[in-house]
Order: C-alpha cells, then structure tokens, then sequence
C-alpha cells in the first residue's frame, strides 16, 4: 500500500477493478441503485432522442472513464446508459424516462461518493458536462450549473479575487459539495459552503424546475443545505454569496518523533484558536509515523508562528513550508488531488476537547496497524467559529456545534494481500468503536459510510424528521433512492 498526500495508486486494468473489489465482499454493490427492470433498446432509442446531450452505452469509446467512480470499491457496478445531460430539459426527460421504463437511477456530479450511491446498474444521469460559471453581480453573487467542479470554481473566482467555502480537490462537484454541508479551510471564518447558498434550482421526480430560496419553496431550500446529494431531485444551478479574498498564510509542517507529546497538544490548542484559522491534522499508520498540521491562517507568518508556539516547544517541525500567498495562489498549494482509489472512510464529530486519554488512544491503534505498509491515517477537520454561530435548525446541517471533525481512512491497492486488507477493515471498525468515548454519535453525511448502521440520526440528528416530511412532499414515489436515502417515512 502507498499513501501521500496523493495518496492511492490507480490501476487501470479491469481485472485489477475486480480484484481490488474481491476484498471487501459485498461492499462493491452497497451503494449502487440496481432494483428495476432491464429497458429495451427502443425504450433507449427513445430516451437518446430526447436529449440534446449525448447518451452512453458500453460500447462507446469514453464510457469507461466516465462510468468508472471516484471510489474503485464500486467500480464493478456499471450502468446500462449514461446520460450526459446538458440542460434541465435534459434533466426532466431522464427522470420521465427512468419512471416510465422502471429504470434505476443514480445521480452523478463529480462521482465521488464514497459509499459508491453514484453507481446503478440502470440509468446514470450525468450532469458534468453543466459545468458553467456565470458572471459575478454586483452583490457579490455567482451562480454555477449543477455540474460545476471545484476546479471550475477557482478558475472562475481567481481573477475576481472572490471565494466560496470549498474543498481542496478540485475534482469534486460543487452540488454534492453543498448539498452535505460543505467544508474547507474557510468554514471557521466564512461558514460552510452551503450557509452561502442563496438559490439553488432543482428539477424534482415531477419533472417541474423549482426555484428554491428563502421565500420561494423555502422548506426545499432548508434541506438542500446539508440534507445530502440525491434525496430530492438534481439540483441545476446553485447561487453563492462570494466573500473577498486577499492574502493569507499556507503552512505544511511535519512532525516524524515526539507525537506522545504533541498530538494531545494539539488536540487542546487547536480548537482554542481564531477563526481565521483552518486546518486539517493527519496522523499516519505503518513504521514511520508522523503528525502533519496543514492549512491556512488569514494573517501573517508572524502570527502563525505565535499562535503555535506550544507545539514548536515541544519539537522542532521535520519539515516547515509556510508561505504567504495571494489566496487563489494558496489554493494551490493546498490543493490534494488524487486519481480513483480503493478506501473506507470513517467519521465522527467532536463536541468536547478530545482528552490526553484519547490522544493515546488514537497512537495505539495507530501504531498496530495490522500490515507493514502504509495505507491509513486518522485525522480531524478543525470546525466551530461561523459553522457553530449558525442554530442547529437553520439549515439541515446538524453538526453545528462541533469542535472538530474526526475521520479514521483506510486504503489499499489491488496488489495487497486479501487477507491483509480484511484485517485492516477489522481494525478500522474496532478504531473506529475505540473512539467513541471522545466523539459522538454524529457523522459527516459528505463522508458517507455504508458501515454506519444508524446513519440517518449519525447524518441529521434532530433534523431528520423534518427532512422525512420533505422528501414526502416532493418525493412522494421515493424516486430518488439508494441504500442511506432519506426515507418517506421513520
């Protein structure tokens, strides 16, 4: 196994697909959306007549690529057509057609799902291809089609010296993004993506386009702000309130000797600091352990260095590349990109500091990592500041309160041993349970996790209810489903 910051090797070969998905039985086909009947090829000529984009089937030359999902676990379920959709007219014909012909349908923008619920045997309806950046009005708004990508986002606000909360991949799709909420480096200081969104629209199991906003279909709007990706409709277009960027402080500082002493540290000092401070803490598995700090502070080098010296006390960094760049420029150099990987992740949300007990506790497992190779990590997303100033029932994000985001990671190749990688899923489980003293029973619905056995309360929490009345009034058919949907009723 490998692991950096981009951390899985990609193997193209189907029988490599296979393989990789032979280690975890069962969890290839966890997330797909395979229940229907087989259309015939009319009914697919018909479907092809209605659509201005393309529609897809095996034998066409790029249906590999673009079939294939983020998460290789779930590549072996393979859709029967991919429909590239190119406009909400596009939208409505396939969710007629998929109703019509009782055709599975899964939804897909930037296909990284990690449970896989982007995958069907049916009809995949694609929305890359609606990928635009509109203009910048003059509040500051900017609206983006469904299909928009991180990478979209930074070429269109870099030259307006504007942003959005985002990710640092740039091939995940802004609508799943924010639709679970949406966090990144910003969220202390700016909120999460989905607190700026202003207007969304969404083209519903009806077939009709709604506007959705805090006067029109308000109710709607509540719940496509982190009441997850594929429950209610395709989303087309979403409307964000930018905010103006200038310079800040990028840093990636490494650790390789001390960690007893400085991840409990770290664990105290970081939720004590400003909002204008984001980052992500990485403790890895295998022989070579190591504590990584990365992120951004919207101040100066100065500040950073005075706002960590308690750790700098303990030890000296391995490696220390801090740098103050023009934001867009920053984004860069945060970026994690990454190609299509085998991996199992694990959250749960932090609502108290974690203890020196729990710093111990994530070194133990750490340090027995059941396999010689790298392939894991434990790491926290820092959180509160603008997230928690917003009320729990002001949007569907429950999970405002947090103090940190904990995620446990697991990875591997092909190539590994299958013995190896089901005990490594076994200790992942047994971390995973370990934790839960210093966590809770909230999960990141973004981190979607098909071993989350009680996932809606772990997703939406007090929430959930109203988000089941919703999905009643506009899903009353549960068209849009899949293994951890939001139900029609509890």
């Amino acid at each position: 196994m490998s692991f950096a910051l981009n951390r899985r090797t990609f193997l193209k070969s189907a029988s490599g697909v296979l393989l990789g998905l032979a280690y975890l039985p069962g969890s290839a086909r966890a997330g797909a959306s395979n229940a229907g009947t087989v259309a015939s090829s009319a009914s697919w000529d018909d479907l092809a007549r209605s659509l201005k984009g393309p529609l897809l089937h095996k034998d066409a030359p790029d249906y590999a690529t673009i079939a294939a999902p983020w998460n290789l676990r779930f590549a072996a379920t393979l859709p029967a057509g991919i429909a590239r959709c190119v406009s909400p007219e596009d939208v409505r014909a396939c969710l007629h057609w998929a109703q019509s012909n009782e055709v599975p349908l899964a939804i897909r923008s930037g296909g990284h799902s990690y449970a896989g619920f982007s995958t069907t045997s049916g009809l995949l309806l694609d929305v890359s291809l609606m990928n635009e950046v509109g203009d910048l009005d003059a509040s500051g708004r900017v609206r983006l089609s469904g299909g928009a990508r991180n990478a979209n986002v930074y070429a269109a606000l870099r030259p307006l010296g504007r942003a959005i909360t985002h990710g640092r991949c740039k091939g995940v799709g802004v609508a799943g993004l924010v639709l679970g909420g949406g966090i990144g480096f910003s969220q202390r200081l700016q909120g999460l993506a989905c607190d700026q969104l202003v207007e969304t629209e969404i083209v519903i199991a009806s077939g009709e386009l709604l506007r959705c906003n805090e006067v029109d279909n308000a109710d709607l709007f509540w719940a496509c702000r982190g009441g997850g990706g594929g429950n209610f409709g395709v989303n087309t277009s979403l409307t964000f309130q930018t905010f103006p960027v200038a310079v800040v402080t990028v840093f990636r500082l490494v650790w390789r000797s001390g960690l007893d002493e400085l991840l409990p540290a770290a664990l105290a000092l970081l939720p004590t600091t400003p909002d204008r401070l984001g980052c992500k803490l990485f403790v890895e598995a295998g022989k070579d352990e190591q504590l990584e700090l990365v992120g951004q502070l919207v101040g100066t080098e100065g500040e950073l260095t005075s706002l960590l010296a308690p750790l700098y006390r303990i030890a000296t960094p391995n490696e220390q590349a801090v740098r103050a760049l023009p934001y867009w420029d920053s984004q860069e150099f945060l970026s994690e990109e990454g190609p299509p990987e085998y991996s199992h992740e694990r959250s749960r949300y932090v609502f108290r500091p974690v203890p020196p007990e729990g710093a111990r506790t994530v070194l133990d497992f750490l340090r027995r990592w059941p396999t010689t190779h790298d392939g894991a990590q434990w790491k926290i997303f820092l959180a509160g500041g603008a997230v928690a100033a917003v009320p729990t029932d002001a949007t569907a994000f429950v999970h405002r309160k947090a103090l940190m985001l904990s995620t446990i990671d697991l990875s591997w190749t092909p190539e590994d041993d299958a013995a190896a990688v089901r005990a490594n899923q076994v200790w992942l489980d047994e971390f995973h349970a370990a934790m839960q003293p210093f966590t809770s029973d909230e999960s990141f619905q973004n981190f979607i996790d098909e071993a989350e056995t009680n996932y809606l309360r772990a997703y939406y929490g007090a929430n959930l209810q109203r988000l089941v009345e919703i999905k009643r009034k506009y899903d009353p058919d549960n068209l849009f489903r899949f293994t951890q949907s939001i139900p029609l009723s509890l």
